[in-house]
């Protein structure tokens, strides 16, 4: 019979991950002489807690159930930022608690809101560190979206359930053999990332940080002005190229490695998020172009790409403050935050298969009101869609649409203006990190929110990166009923 002691069990082996991973950024504060020995405390506190839940919770049986299983997915986020706040805790840079947290949730689901106002100027330690946490979450969250979530039937994620056991009993060995296939994917897109950004005018330090961002599509950067610091067109390339590469599905390159080698131009999802970029760029385009902004035909189209690549998948990357576009800018922009990228990959939003799945619905409600003794068949990517699976994207499309309404509220009433509540909900939800208007915006930041707003954001990131109702259960008193 599964217990709790092995969702405990499980975060022990986690926090040792993460405290291991202190020490890396350790490392530089030694290289770089930085006067503080803040991470190899928090590496030591982390690592100690870590062995200490291990060893309270070993059992001769290591299972989940679909409740510990629930239980894990959002404990596991909530410990990992929460220990992953300490080094800025314990840091010189003066964070107090809700600005650490902020800051390490913000990491962790790869979102890339943050409250330093001077990244040019901060320890390269806490740089480090905050790409590790992007890259981190990253890489989780693509674990959990093949191995965890469709088995916990999330929203429709059941569609990308691997091939194998549906027993939720065999959670564990399915999820050791199918991460070591996608973390070396993951170790081999971040090491090329890194090679083509140093090869293009990064230093190492530059590229390495970005490669880590860029994969995760975090959106964390080392600069004040992001990608747009370097002015180099390449550089905007190699982001745009891996960012693309970080927002397809994850199971897609499982089964290349398989031997299916049409999978990238076959799969719906892919093609639907391509035409979906290549529209969205026309328009941008366009439109700068009929505002007259500033540039050239060939900036247009750089800054239309990248900006739009950027804010779709959820990186958060800025070349160019779009906030000074005009308005047509800005509700275009929101409404990209909301689809966001391919379910199964790194990237955050409704996903680019809701939508498909919507618009599927749609069409076939007016097929029926056209032929009403018609009998459709709903299929996508080949595979046949049960109604009660539409009719879960519905109301996930529904709960994330009411929940960004909600958390828009919120930020309200703790005193934050129109713009920016509603743009600090969207971007929360879909873990985007910039939004709107001159505090939040592409040149602005977290810092001078309250801490209350600081906490309901967190909740937002939370939400929105484990897919809102792996959270959400957890407030329902039948779920902790035996």
């Amino acid at each position: 019979m599964a217990t709790n002691k092995t969702v405990f069990f499980l975060i022990g082996i986690l926090l040792i991950v993460l405290g291991t991973s202190m020490l890396v950024p350790y490392a530089l504060q030694i290289v770089f002489d930085e006067g503080s020995h803040s991470f190899i405390s928090a590496s030591f506190v982390t690592i100690f807690i870590g062995i200490l839940f291990i060893l309270a919770n070993l059992d001769k049986e290591f299972r989940l159930n679909l409740r510990q299983t629930f239980l894990f997915s959002s404990l596991a986020w909530v410990m990992i930022a929460l220990f992953g706040s300490l080094p800025f805790l314990l840091s010189p840079q003066d964070f107090n608690f809700s600005e650490a947290f902020f800051e390490s949730m913000s990491g962790i689901t790869t979102t890339g809101a943050t409250i330093i106002e001077d990244l040019d100027n901060s320890p390269k330690s806490i740089l480090l560190w905050r790409a590790i946490m992007q890259w981190l979450g990253g890489i989780g969250i693509v674990v959990m979206a093949i191995t965890i979530l469709p088995l916990l039937k999330v929203g429709g994620m059941q569609l990308f359930k691997m091939e194998g056991p549906d027993s939720t009993e065999k959670i564990l060995p399915r999820t050791v053999e199918v991460a070591t296939i996608i973390i070396s994917t993951y170790i081999i897109l971040t090491f090329l990332c890194s090679f083509f950004y140093w090869i293009s005018g990064m230093t190492i330090f530059d590229s390495v940080s970005h490669a880590m961002t860029t994969i995760a599509t975090g959106g964390f950067s080392t600069h004040n002005d992001s990608i747009g610091f370097f002015k180099n067109s390449n550089i905007e390339i190699v982001a745009s190229i891996f960012i693309i590469l970080g927002s397809i599905p994850f199971i897609s390159y499982l089964k290349f490695a398989q031997g299916n080698k049409q999978v990238f131009f076959k799969d719906v999802q892919i093609r639907g998020l391509i035409y979906l970029l290549v529209f969205s760029i026309i328009v941008i385009f366009l439109y700068l172009v009929f505002t007259n902004y500033e540039s050239s035909v060939y900036d247009k189209i750089r800054i239309s790409s990248f900006n739009v690549i950027s804010i779709l998948s959820g990186t958060g990357y800025v070349t160019d403050d779009f906030g000074l576009w005009g308005k047509f800018s800005l509700i275009f922009f929101l409404i990209l935050m909301f689809i966001g990228g391919c379910a199964g990959s790194t990237a955050c939003g409704i996903k680019i298969f809701r939508l498909q799945m919507l618009l599927i619905f749609l069409n076939n409600q007016i097929k029926k009101l056209i032929y009403p003794n018609s009998v459709i068949i709903t299929k996508y990517n080949n595979q046949k869609i049960s109604d009660n699976f539409i009719n879960s994207v519905i109301i996930f499309i529904f709960t994330f649409l009411f929940i960004f309404l909600i958390i828009a509220m919120l930020l309200s009433i703790s005193g934050l203006d129109f713009i920016t509540s509603i743009s600090g909900a969207a971007s929360s939800i879909s873990n985007v990190g910039p939004g709107l208007g001159d505090i939040i915006g592409p040149n602005g930041n977290y810092k001078d929110i309250p801490d209350v707003s600081k906490w309901i954001l967190s909740l937002g990131m939370l939400l929105g990166r484990l897919e809102l109702f792996a959270v959400l259960v957890l407030f329902f008193p039948s779920f902790w009923r035996n």
